[in-house]
């Protein structure tokens, strides 16, 4: 009877081990029926409820197996196993800790003490428990491994790690311990050894599923999607309705930009589980990027009502409405997303875009650094805060920003084209070609890119392709206005490329919107004025606004505008967008003033809009347009009754909210009033105006040799007596007869005169001294430095030939095209003894086009580069030469006035745009108009026919000398007054209640 038992005690442990429960119940009852106080037996029928679930006759089994032995630590162990699994924790754990007292050396007690434990939340005490175990038993993988899931999640990863690694060592195969190594080494981001480990785990075993899904996990963050597409198929081989698994595989569809599949897979893991707010968003970018945008809200609400602090859902819902111009409620959608989670990098970025675009850059530049600090590794989030930094003009700080983000990711083409721009903006443009070339080697099709790279090319005259880069900015404009995007080829930009008049108004026109998009954001709405407006004292007030009241050309030109105006007739405002640089420029300019308003603190639109609203303003002239520093968000609210476009922006706005643009006849000629968005309003003579009397006194007099190889000039800080203007010339040649031609080379301020003097009855005070006239010699500061004396300029001085005919350009280089170089080349070898004098505007663009033109059969000595100098010298140094050879594509306009102001005729072609028309312009006011001409062939030929003739040279260099005093190019009081005149003209029809209309001569 006894070996009969025993075979059914053996047989019933064999069963229960294997798992068939209701057979070893049966013979573990039959073996109990036999032998009722055998505690095996006792014990055994009591794992046998437990793991059937039946856990009252579990226990009632371990109460008589301790009654039965009451030192029998196993039945209180099983006893702890069922009070853990009714979640009586505290009586679980007295029986356990009650069986260890018992035996000390009981490593299943120790085992069950510490699942005990993880459940009170009592890790450390677990560690402990496991710990003790395998002190016991050191070869127990099992609970090795155990250990280091509680060392792992108790974030001493390394201690975890020795743990898998040991219990590896114990068993190779265990593939647990290697998937859980594997997720060791990715929490410690070492990607490559958790994608070995995770393989390996599957290799042991082809079944396991949470291998499987981490090594999709781990490869779809590696960005090996093609890998990880393969783990996530075998995983639903294994799991096939995994809502988890397919959500994963349609995350990595996204990615792979298969969107129809991701689409599909998303709905299937929706499919099987319907409350999956996680598969409803990601069902929703994929659906967003297939253009079904109602699609994708739709079920970003509906992730939202199943889960209504879903951040990722409120944050790309925000996207959506941002998109949608729908600001406001974009902004309040990131705000609840982050009071949700407040650690929400992404959504910190967003938001600080949107603070960006209402132009709140310190509240943006905040949020922006809240993602850097949640995710330093938030790469998008360090190139938008570049932009941000570059709209602040700290181009230092977005450098450092846009050179972040692309060390975090060397593949993020959109920073590359960043960090170009920005050293295209400050003159590097090396550098920035080599960005964009980085871009779109990253991004091919990237039209910012290619659009900015072309403008880089044109830049330093770099014309390799140029027809074909030309094509194709052309097709690409077209293609943006076609499907309404913002063009990638600026406003300012348009008048160097191809397009048509009516393409460049739409260009501009995408941007003067952009501008009423932006306003938008800040929920205020443009001003409202009526016509029965009275004026105060009967006077306009009349509002400049400029980022450029300082050291620029536009402040060159007009800074005795204000102080010319009649103020019986006006008052003025100036409104600066810029800080003050110190220079006499910005003094001028304030002073002339009546009211100098310095507005660079003053970030936000809105706010600067209501300072100009608030002081009456009646007509505001808008001087940048779209150029650097320009904030036309200011006119989009329209602060002022009437607003008009003057002198700084060489065309049209194509923005609604501005009225005017001040222009002539000659330059704006109604036959292209079409292209533009504003009414024309003519000045009778040349829009342009330059302050060159004022400044450039000292230029009004002078002396030359026959040859100009040498130019003499008298300073005195104001103006010579033009009454004794002969007298003083006659005894400059006198000075200039008494220099020897050798001393023009040296870089010295003492007299270079012998005797030291002109003669007691000198006209000139004391008679000298007499000073070399290069940018050694001549003191540079904050503003113009007029020097004092009798100035000597030379062409020595700059390395130009003696008794050539020099031709000249000073603009910079960009302005420059194929055809008109080739028209140049042609001239130069017309005329034998002549060359070309450029500016190294930039300097990387000399070598391009010394070495096109020694293409073109042109040696490399008939053009000589010099330096850019400052104003002073750069004006006065222009009477060195003969002819100016004007660009027709985008002419000289600043640079027009400095070589006219010298007395060099400009020879002009113009087109159809306004920047190809100003010299012309100017050249009518001045009275030379027979220096434009109709086309290249008459421009190449008036080029040859004064260079060929040296006589009728002279006569025409004197006829400019002597009109630049007599005609009204120069004179800023008329052109004041005119401009008065067609201020109260264009404010009389306002008054009126009438649109505004052109205004013409």
């Amino acid at each position: 009877m006894v070996d009969q038992t025993n075979g059914i005690a053996e047989i019933a442990h064999r069963e229960y081990q294997q798992g068939n429960y209701e057979r070893a119940e049966h013979l573990a009852m039959e073996w109990w029926r036999h032998e009722q106080d055998n505690v095996g037996v006792l014990l055994l029928l009591s794992s046998i409820h437990f793991q059937t679930r039946k856990l009252d006759k579990s226990a009632h089994f371990c109460n008589m197996a301790i009654k039965s032995n009451p030192a029998l630590s196993e039945a209180y162990s099983n006893l702890g196993n069922v009070f853990k699994e009714r979640n009586q924790l505290k009586e679980a754990l007295e029986n356990y800790r009650y069986a260890l007292r018992l035996r000390p050396d009981f490593i299943d007690g120790y085992i069950n003490l510490a699942s005990a434990l993880v459940a009170a939340q009592d890790l450390e005490g677990a560690v402990k428990a496991y710990a003790t175990a395998l002190q016991y038993n050191p070869n127990l993988y099992c609970v090795r491994n155990d250990l280091g899931n509680l060392l792992k999640a108790l974030g001493r990863l390394e201690e975890a790690k020795a743990c898998y690694l040991k219990a590896i060592e114990t068993q190779p195969n265990f593939a647990v311990a290697w998937s859980n190594l594997g997720c060791v080494f990715n929490s410690q981001g070492e990607i490559w050894l958790a994608i070995h480990h995770f393989e390996k785990a599957v290799t042991l075993d082809n079944g396991f599923l949470d291998a499987y899904i981490n090594l999709g996990n781990v490869l779809k963050e590696a960005r090996i999607f093609d890998r990880a597409s393969t783990a996530y198929l075998r995983a639903l081989n294994l799991s096939p309705n995994n809502p988890t698994v397919l959500g994963n595989l349609a995350c990595v569809y996204y990615e792979q930009g298969l969107m129809d599949l991701a689409v599909d897979t998303y709905k299937r893991a929706i499919e099987l589980q319907p409350n999956f707010p996680d598969a409803y968003c990601n069902l929703a970018n994929a659906l967003k990027e297939l253009g079904k945008v109602t699609e994708a809200e739709e079920c970003y609400n509906t992730a939202l009502s199943l889960c209504p602090t879903h951040a990722d859902s409120l944050n790309n819902l925000a996207n959506i409405k941002r998109e949608k111009g729908q600001i406001g409620e974009a902004s309040k959608l990131y705000r609840k997303a982050l009071e949700i989670f407040p650690e929400f990098a992404a959504a910190h970025s967003n938001l600080a875009s949107v603070l960006q675009q209402q132009g709140k850059l310190q509240e943006a530049l905040a949020h922006y650094k809240e993602a850097i600090r949640i995710n330093p590794s938030f790469a998008d989030a360090y190139s938008n805060m570049g932009n941000t930094l570059k709209e602040m003009q700290d181009v230092q700080g977005a450098i450092q920003c846009y050179t972040r983000a692309i060390q975090i990711n060397p593949n993020f083409a959109d920073a590359h084209s960043n960090l170009a721009s920005i050293h295209k903006d400050s003159g590097s443009i090396p550098e920035a070609i080599a960005n964009y070339r980085t871009a779109l080697k990253l991004k091919p099709d990237f039209p910012d890119a290619f659009c900015n790279l072309a403008h880089c090319y044109q830049i330093i005259c770099d014309w390799a392709d140029y027809e074909l880069r030309m094509k194709r900015l052309v097709s690409i404009v077209q293609d943006q206005l076609e499907k309404g995007r913002l063009p990638s080829v600026h406003p300012h930009h348009t008048m160097l490329y191809p397009l048509d008049g009516h393409t460049r108004k739409a260009i501009s026109n995408r941007h003067g919107n952009l501008c009423l998009d932006r306003t938008a954001t800040i929920h205020k709405p443009p001003y409202k004025f009526t016509p029965n407006i009275i004026l105060p004292n009967g006077k306009l007030k009349i509002g400049y606004v400029s980022s450029d009241f300082g050291n620029h050309p536009t402040s060159h030109l007009m800074q005795s505008i204000p102080k010319l105006h009649d103020r019986s007739r006006v008052e003025v405002y100036c409104y600066s967008l810029t800080a003050d640089d110190g220079t006499s420029f910005r003094k001028e300019i304030s002073r002339g003033s009546d009211h100098f308003v310095d507005l660079s603190q003053v970030q936000c639109h809105g706010d600067a809009a209501d300072r100009i609203n608030a002081d009456g303003i009646h007509i505001l002239l808008n001087m940048n347009g779209y150029t650097k520093g320009a904030r036309n968000e200011i006119f989009a609210l329209r602060p002022a009754p009437i607003q008009m476009m003057w002198l700084g922006y060489p065309g049209t706005s194509g923005a609604a909210f501005m009225d005017y643009i001040i222009t002539d006849k000659i330059t704006s000629p109604m036959e292209y009033a079409d292209h533009y968005s504003e009414k024309l309003a003519f000045l009778p003579n040349s829009f342009f105006i330059g302050d060159h009397r004022h400044m450039f006194a000292h230029l009004s007099v002078r002396a030359t040799d026959n040859g100009r190889d040498r130019v003499i000039n008298l300073s005195e800080g104001s103006a010579p007596d033009l009454d004794m203007k002969d007298i003083i010339e006659a005894q400059l040649r006198e000075a200039l007869s008494k220099i020897d031609n050798t001393s023009s080379h040296i870089n010295t301020s003492t007299n270079l005169i012998s005797n030291g003097t002109l003669g007691s009855n000198a006209v000139i005070p004391n008679g000298g001294p007499i000073i070399n006239g290069n940018g050694d010699s001549v003191p540079n500061g904050p503003g113009v430095n007029v020097p004092s004396g009798m100035v000597l300029t030379t062409r020595a001085q700059y390395g130009l030939p003696s008794k050539a005919i020099i031709y000249c350009n000073f603009n910079q280089l960009y302005k420059i095209d194929p055809k008109i170089l080739e028209t140049w080349v042609r001239i130069l070898k017309r005329v034998p003894n002549s060359i070309l004098w450029l500016l190294r505007f930039p300097a990387a663009g000399e070598a391009m086009l010394k070495n096109t033109i020694l293409k073109m059969g042109l040696p490399a000595d008939r053009v000589v580069f010099t330096n850019v100098a400052p104003k002073e010298e750069h004006v006065r140094r222009g009477q060195l030469a003969d002819i100016c050879l004007d660009t027709p594509m985008c002419n000289g306009h600043t640079t027009g006035m400095d070589v006219l102001w010298a007395g060099v005729p400009m020879i002009t072609m113009p087109k159809e745009t306004l920047a190809s028309r100003v010299a012309s312009s100017q050249l009518t006011s001045l009275g030379v108009s027979e220096l434009i001409a109709k086309d290249l062939t008459e421009y190449e030929d008036v080029a040859v026919k004064y260079g060929s003739d040296i006589t009728r040279l002279r006569k025409l260099q004197d006829k400019i000398w002597q009109l630049r005093h007599k005609s009204t190019l120069f004179n800023t009081k008329t052109y004041c007054q005119n401009l008065e005149e067609l201020y109260v003209k264009v404010w009389d029809r306002y008054s009126q209640g009438l649109e505004p209309d052109h205004i013409i001569y």
